[in-house]
């Protein structure tokens, strides 16, 4: 296949042809440099490049475990700019570690570097990954390639657009908020929010956080289970993390098992205000569900609290890990960042015992939805994608937001269960962007939930429409 071509190959056929010998990583990799230099200037999507550190590695990748399921061969790949890579420059979107090279590698990256992983490149991110809109200081604007006057959201918003464009066939997201599932949804990839531990991360602020996680994003469904393969596995500077079980992610989109009930909510009663275009798409794709035999029904746990909880708690998370830059270097935080740590340093013991508590609660009326349904289906987002001028979104269907995140409640919401959670493509708004569907599985239940997403899949048909050449606008 001549190198023109080669960044149109799926994650999964680009790693058949690696295994098989047809095609070399220095090819992958020459084939990703060219369509990145291509592609980027309009996007801004990879600010940083480790290309020659990617040739350095492929001569070592024999050394490795071929017979591991996520075994992937020499495959490129986009780190987002939150996780370190040994060597690299690493600045968390953030002015103050803009000269930052990291002199350890994450442990997700650990995983998927022993698998046959290439980084070629970090992913553009909002600064400590705080805004669902990816823009800073250090990079500037990252855009969307299906119309480049708007936003990717974010935070994993460059690993997004790596993807969409055609620069890697597989990147790594994370997500506390919403934060890798938007990003799927703004720009028509598949993200997974997997349980907490699933994938290792870290060292971290706060190691024992359930909230933040990181995750595999990819073309399609498949794509994520083999990129999940290489990436889940215990490591130590994570200590919530844990050995998948036997067997294979991508088992579950190769032998899928059908859904047979999912509860149906376009705004999780009334909560979360979702732009009325947004939620017709939705529902409507929500129902076809029927279509590989699964009954839908209009119900959904209550999740009374759950918004108090979410602001209580990452307030909290956010005041532990960077209360101390408040006094170093306040100057250089964006203001969302600041008022974010604010909130936190405000917050006394009675308001995280509540906090906890509803969390509690919360879970519990979860874990007894699932009882009696496989699935909880809803939108990704609340709102289409935007211009990129927009720091945020403040108001849905004449609805006014009150803080910088309650744009992605509908993510959110779903972090405090715990739950894994994907976003896949269902529909385009009448101007042509992008619309994911949520789905949300029951705990540690990754597997179903990767089955019946890559069933919905083929009955949206949408994947093959990836990847795209950016659609420039002024």
């Amino acid at each position: 296949m001549a190198q023109q071509e080669l960044w149109k190959l799926t994650a999964r056929q680009a790693v058949a042809m690696l295994r098989a010998k047809q095609v070399s990583p220095l090819e992958l990799i020459d084939a990703a440099a060219a369509r990145i230099a291509a592609t980027d200037q309009a996007l801004n999507a990879m600010p940083t490049l480790c290309l020659d550190r990617a040739r350095e590695r492929a001569k070592s990748l024999d050394r490795l475990d071929h017979n591991h399921p996520g075994w992937l061969a020499g495959l490129p790949i986009s780190v987002k700019d939150l996780n370190d890579v040994e060597g690299v420059r690493t600045t968390f979107g953030s002015p103050i570690y803009k000269d930052n090279i990291a002199k350890r590698t994450d442990a997700g990256v650990m995983n998927l570097e022993a698998r046959g992983a290439l980084v070629i490149g970090k992913s553009n991110t909002p600064e400590f990954g705080a805004g669902a809109q990816t823009f800073n200081e250090v990079f500037g604007i990252t855009r969307n390639p299906w119309d480049t006057r708007m936003t990717p959201a974010g935070s994993s918003g460059g690993a997004a657009v790596n993807l969409a464009s055609g620069q890697v066939w597989a990147a790594t997201g994370s997500d506390l908020g919403g934060s890798l599932r938007t990003p799927a949804a703004f720009c028509g990839v598949v993200g997974l929010r997997p349980s907490p531990g699933c994938v290792p991360h870290g060292p971290v602020g706060v190691p024992l956080d359930t909230f933040s996680v990181s995750g595999p994003m990819g073309r399609n469904v498949g794509d994520v289970a083999l990129m999940l393969d290489a990436y889940a596995g215990a490591q130590p500077d994570d200590p919530l993390s844990y050995d998948p079980p036997a067997g294979s992610y991508q088992h579950a989109v190769e032998a899928p098992i059908k859904p047979k009930r999912v509860g149906w909510t376009a705004e999780l009663g009334g909560l979360c205000p979702v732009d009325n275009e947004v939620k017709a798409i939705c529902e409507a794709a929500a129902r076809r569900f029927g279509e590989i035999g699964a009954a839908v029904d209009n119900t959904a746990p209550d999740c009374t609290g759950a918004r108090e909880a979410f602001q209580t708690m990452r307030a909290h998370n956010m005041a532990t890990a960077r209360a101390g830059l408040l006094k170093s270097d306040k100057d250089k935080l964006k203001p969302e960042v600041i008022w974010n740590i604010e909130a936190g340093l405000k917050l006394d013991i009675d308001d995280i015992r509540r906090a906890i508590a509803l969390q509690r609660d919360l879970y519990r009326r979860f874990v007894k939805f699932f009882e009696t349904h496989d699935l909880l289906v809803l939108p990704t987002a609340q709102h289409p994608p935007f211009p990129v001028e927009k720091r945020y979104v403040d108001e849905i269907n004449g609805q006014k937001l009150d803080t910088y995140v309650d744009w992605i409640l509908i993510t959110s919401i779903i972090t405090m269960t715990g739950c894994p959670a994907i976003s896949i493509p269902c529909g385009f708004t009448k101007s042509g962007l992008p619309v994911g569907l949520q789905l949300v599985g029951r705990p540690r239940g990754e597997a179903a939930l990767l089955s019946a997403a890559h069933l919905m899949e083929q009955v949206f048909g949408l994947a093959a429409q990836l990847p795209i050449d950016p659609v420039v606008r002024h």
